[in-house]
């Protein structure tokens, strides 16, 4: 298992040589964020990222993401034209050392809150989920922003968007990303990376959109699509482990027994209630996951791959991008080294 982190490139104000100094921290995770969606990553800005990051000490071999264009998962008749520049992408990353892209599927909006700003008793701040507060919301009227979201809709092209999905059920999403698995697949077994997709944060329809990644039996479908170990998923913790049905550490074992876990995303949440969560340190104590169980799950199917401290809070005054700060992660960080070495330790 590879340490890893998520950086969002030079606006970031997260140094890499801060990063660097977490201990067992082997690489920066990051994409590139100045090329619109659909288009493809010129070869030039792939490398000037990549020397960025190894220039600090850290490996570039995990990229979150590269998103799927809306007429992709539309299904639109324009969606060839996408998919072929998707394909070139990968072969250019491929040519860059990169062996695994994670993405998703998720329409429109990216992982959805209600609140980036929630204060937990200890004083820290964390991202929540309040089921009632979102279903209050209209984000065409902008009721709700987040940074993961495209930025690019005006409230008019956002609503044009949500009307054409009206017409898109889960069965047509599931048709389109068969399709698109079909055309990017073998581009990514040409270039040796592995897609490995997010599964839907949260795991459950929001504003009336189609969630089609959500638990095992869509997990399951979805790895038998296109059945090649290109085909692969991101193993995100938080974003399973909010729905109680989800048994991370079984899922875990389940797929990884299918070498089907690309990357893996390990963080902690506290379930409040029907489709409400908060999330939380990564400590197991501090949520409704037992990331000791989920760890040695890892360890047990020998996943080797990729894998990052996921969301933290907002700890010790410090500012910057909700869910994406230093101080927390690092300290997940910290604290998934110390179950490593217990773990690995207790095997012998």
């Amino acid at each position: 298992m590879d340490m890893t982190f998520r950086w969002y490139g030079k606006s970031d104000k997260i140094p890499l040589e801060y990063i660097r100094q977490i201990p067992g921290m082997k690489g920066i995770v990051s994409a590139i964020y100045d090329v619109p969606v659909g288009e493809v990553w010129p070869m030039e800005k792939i490398i000037d990222l990549k020397n960025t990051i190894e220039a600090s000490g850290l490996e570039f071999k995990v990229v979150e993401s590269v998103p799927v264009h809306e007429d992709i998962k539309l299904g639109l008749s324009t969606r060839d034209r996408y998919i072929e520049n998707y394909k070139q992408t990968l072969i250019n990353l491929g040519k860059a050392g990169i062996k695994v892209v994670c993405y998703n599927f998720m329409p429109v909006f990216d992982w959805t809150r209600s609140q980036l700003d929630y204060v937990l008793p200890d004083g820290s701040t964390a991202l929540i989920y309040d089921k009632e507060t979102v279903l209050k919301m209209d984000p065409v009227k902008g009721d709700l922003s987040l940074p993961g979201w495209d930025s690019s809709y005006t409230k008019d092209g956002l609503k044009l968007l949500m009307d054409q999905y009206e017409n898109i059920s889960e069965e047509d999403l599931w048709n389109n990303l068969e399709y698109f698995l079909k055309g990017i697949i073998p581009a990514a077994e040409e270039a040796d990376i592995i897609m490995a997709i997010h599964p839907d944060d949260p795991p459950w329809s929001i504003f009336g959109l189609p969630r089609i990644i959500t638990n095992k039996e869509n997990l399951e479908r979805f790895i038998n699509l296109v059945d090649s170990p290109s085909n692969s998923l991101t193993l995100c913790t938080g974003s399973l482990g909010v729905s109680p049905s989800n048994n991370i550490p079984e899922l875990i074992r389940y797929f990884g027994a299918k070498n089907r876990i690309g990357f893996a995303h390990i963080r902690n949440v506290k379930i409040t209630g029907d489709h409400g969560f908060e999330e939380s340190a990564h400590l197991s104590s501090s949520g409704s996951l037992d990331i000791y169980e989920i760890v040695k799950a890892l360890e047990e199917v020998g996943f080797n791959g990729p894998f990052r401290p996921d969301h933290g809070r907002m700890i010790w005054g410090e500012t910057g991008k909700p869910g994406y700060g230093l101080h927390d992660r690092a300290l997940g960080a910290v604290y998934i080294n110390g179950l490593l070495e217990a773990i690995r330790k207790n095997k012998k």
